[in-house]
């Protein structure tokens, strides 16, 4: 379990653009919800959910500021959005025994900035740990999917919006990478990570992650 949490639990979404997280996770929540309607749930977004953290994702996404952004500027301004979450919101809740529910965590920032973006492995988990004080999710559901179907998926999304975000403007040979970052941290931690295939129809993936946390003892 996380190291502040006896009784809280955290489970974390990881996976490409494109993916279904957001989906997915709406889907868990509803069903934590009609099961365990008394205990406490928070749904939660990286970077985001604190009112810095919204300030710091609108940089990293959105502003024209950010469009030569180094990749040792992009991984403090995640860092710095999740020292703010965790502090503020993910640690007293899990304190209090809540089911926290967050759209990446610092696995993100492992295989974004880490391996895409190349930078060193060691300087990347030294910014996690900083940020996180120690801090793991005691589940990480990774939603896998082939990078052309991720990038078909993401295309149909925002075909009515005349713009991407910065992350969704980068290449294919990006999104390899970080799909094969994402596969090489789960099979060193299989305890914690659940690899789900994320191809299928929505409601075929929602019943297999809900199977695969009931296998683990955790709902």
């Amino acid at each position: 379990m996380s190291i502040l949490s006896p009784s809280g639990l955290f489970i974390t979404f990881e996976g490409s653009e494109g993916c279904g997280k957001s989906t997915q996770i709406s889907a868990l929540a509803k069903y934590i919800t009609q099961k365990k309607g008394d205990r406490e749930l928070l749904r939660l977004r990286e970077p985001g959910s604190t009112e810095l953290g919204e300030k710091i994702r609108s940089l990293l996404t959105q502003e024209e500021s950010g469009i030569s952004m180094r990749a040792e500027t992009e991984l403090l301004l995640f860092a710095a959005s999740r020292a703010q979450l965790v502090g503020e919101v993910i640690a007293p809740a899990l304190q209090r025994g809540a089911i926290v529910l967050c759209d990446r965590f610092l696995d993100s920032t492992t295989v974004y900035q880490g391996v895409a973006r190349a930078l060193k492995a060691e300087d990347t988990a030294v910014v996690n740990r900083l940020a996180t004080g120690n801090l793991l999710p005691d589940i990480t559901i990774l939603l896998d999917l082939e990078t052309s179907l991720a990038q078909a998926r993401m295309l149909k999304r925002n075909k009515k919006s005349s713009r991407f975000d910065r992350m969704e403007q980068e290449p294919v040979s990006f999104y390899e990478a970080v799909r094969s970052g994402y596969l090489a941290l789960a099979q060193r931690e299989p305890q914690r990570w659940i690899i789900i295939d994320a191809s299928r129809k929505r409601d075929r993936v929602t019943e297999e992650i809900i199977s695969s946390l009931h296998q683990r003892g955790v709902l």
